[in-house]
C-alpha cells in the first residue's frame, strides 16, 4: 500500500464537535501530523443530541448540515497538504444492533464533504459489517491490532463517550468490546445540573471533591450488560437522561459532585471488572494504553490506576494524541478500504468474516 495523506473525521457520543486527524500511513507506520477538534454550535449540539426524537424531515437538514460542519473541518485541518482521501465516522445518532432487524445510523452526508473538498471520502463503515451480522462496533479493534499485535498483551483502552478495550499483541487480537460508560454519564450529568451551562467536570475537579456511593455502584455494576459476554457494544440510549433519572433522581448542583464521584468510579471500575472477566486466560496484561478524553480526566487516571493491575500508560507513548486516535483511526480504515483490503475486525464484532467497511463517494481531484 503506497504511503498517504489522510484526514480522519469523527465526533463521538458527547456531541461536542468535530475532531479531524491529518494522518500520513505507510506500510505498519501511522503519524498523526496534526489534530483538532472544530466545536458545534450549541443549536446544531443541541440538534445533534436530540435527533432520536426528530422526524424525517429534520433528520434530513441535520444530515446536511453535519456534512457541511464536517467538511469545514477537514478543509480547515488539511490546509494546503495534498489530502486526495478523507474517512469520515458521521455522528452515530443511533445504534441497535441487538433490534430486529439490527440498524444504526451515522450522519454527516459524505457527498458534501466530497463535494466541498475534492478528496474521495470513505464514510459510513458501521452498516457493513452488522449486514455481515456483526455489532458494527467498536470499529477500533482492526486499528489497534495493526498498531499493537506485535508486542506484548496490551489493553487498548479507549474512554470516550462509551469506553471500548482491545486486548492485543503477542501477534493477534484476542478479545475487543465496549466495557461500558466512557465520560457520558459525567457530561450528561454536568449539563442536567446546571441547565445546560457546562458541558463537562473539567479535570474531574468536581469528581475529586464527592464522595463515591459505593452501595449505589454494587447496584449498577450488577447490570446485565456488565455481564455480558463479547462481543458486544453499546449505544448512549442505554446510559442516559433517563438512566440517570431512574438511579440518581434530580441532580441539583450540592448534589453533583457525590454524583460525579460516582459516576467516575463506576467507568474505572466497570472497565477493571471487564478485564478480569473477559482477558484471555492464563495471560497477563502487560501494559493499559488510554486514549480519549477520559485520558485527560485525573480523577478517572487515578481510579484506574488503584483498580487495574497493570501500569497505565497514554496513547502519547506511540505517537498517537490520546485526542487523535479515534479520528485517526477512521483515517486508516479509509486506507484500508481504497486499497480493498479488510478493514473490520469479526473477533470484536461478531460479523461473519473479513469485509471491506464503508461506503465510498468519489471527489474531482
Amino acid at each position: 500500500m503506497r504511503p498517504s495523506l489522510v484526514v480522519g473525521l469523527m465526533s463521538g457520543t458527547s456531541a461536542d464537535g468535530v475532531t479531524a486527524a491529518l494522518v500520513r500511513l505507510s506500510g505498519r507506520s501511522v503519524s498523526v501530523l496534526r489534530h483538532k477538534t472544530y466545536p458545534y454550535s450549541p443549536g446544531l449540539q443541541s440538534r445533534v443530541l436530540n435527533a432520536p426524537e426528530l422526524k424525517a424531515a429534520e433528520l434530513s437538514r441535520l444530515n446536511m448540515e453535519l456534512g457541511e460542519a464536517f467538511a469545514q473541518a477537514a478543509l480547515k485541518l488539511a490546509g494546503r497538504s495534498p489530502v486526495r482521501l478523507i474517512g469520515s465516522h458521521g455522528q452515530t445518532v443511533w445504534h441497535g444492533p441487538d433490534k430486529d432487524p439490527p440498524n444504526t445510523l451515522q450522519l454527516a452526508e459524505p457527498c458534501v464533504i466530497a463535494e466541498r473538498t475534492g478528496a474521495d471520502v470513505i464514510a459510513d463503515f458501521r452498516p457493513r459489517d452488522i449486514a455481515a451480522g456483526g455489532q458494527g462496533a467498536p470499529l477500533m479493534p482492526a486499528f489497534d491490532e495493526f498498531l499493537f499485535a506485535q508486542g506484548p498483551l496490551r489493553a487498548a483502552q479507549n474512554i470516550g463517550g462509551i469506553a471500548n478495550v482491545s486486548m492485543v499483541g503477542r501477534g493477534k487480537l484476542w478479545s475487543a468490546f465496549d466495557t461500558g460508560p466512557g465520560n457520558t454519564l459525567m457530561d450528561l450529568a454536568v449539563r442536567l445540573a446546571t441547565n445546560g451551562r457546562q458541558e463537562m467536570d473539567r479535570d474531574g475537579r468536581l469528581a475529586e471533591r464527592g464522595k463515591p456511593d459505593e452501595r449505589k455502584l454494587s447496584e449498577l455494576l450488577q447490570l446485565p450488560y456488565f455481564r455480558q459476554k463479547p462481543p458486544k457494544s453499546l449505544d448512549k440510549s442505554l446510559f442516559s437522561e433517563e438512566f440517570l433519572r431512574r438511579y440518581f433522581g434530580t441532580i441539583s448542583r450540592s448534589r453533583l459532585p457525590d454524583v460525579l464521584a460516582t459516576l467516575c468510579l463506576l467507568t474505572a471500575r466497570s472497565i477493571a471488572d471487564s478485564y478480569r472477566r473477559f482477558s484471555p486466560r492464563g495471560l497477563i496484561i502487560q501494559e493499559v494504553v488510554v486514549s480519549g478524553g477520559g485520558a485527560l480526566n485525573p480523577a478517572l487516571m487515578q481510579h484506574l490506576a488503584q483498580e487495574l493491575e497493570a501500569p497505565l500508560v497514554r496513547s502519547e507513548k506511540y505517537g498517537i494524541p490520546v485526542m487523535a486516535k479515534e479520528a485517526a483511526c477512521f483515517a486508516w480504515l479509509a486506507w484500508r478500504a481504497r486499497a480493498r483490503q479488510a478493514n473490520n475486525c469479526p473477533r470484536a464484532t461478531g460479523s461473519r468474516g473479513p469485509r471491506i467497511l464503508g461506503k465510498i463517494v468519489l471527489g474531482d481531484r
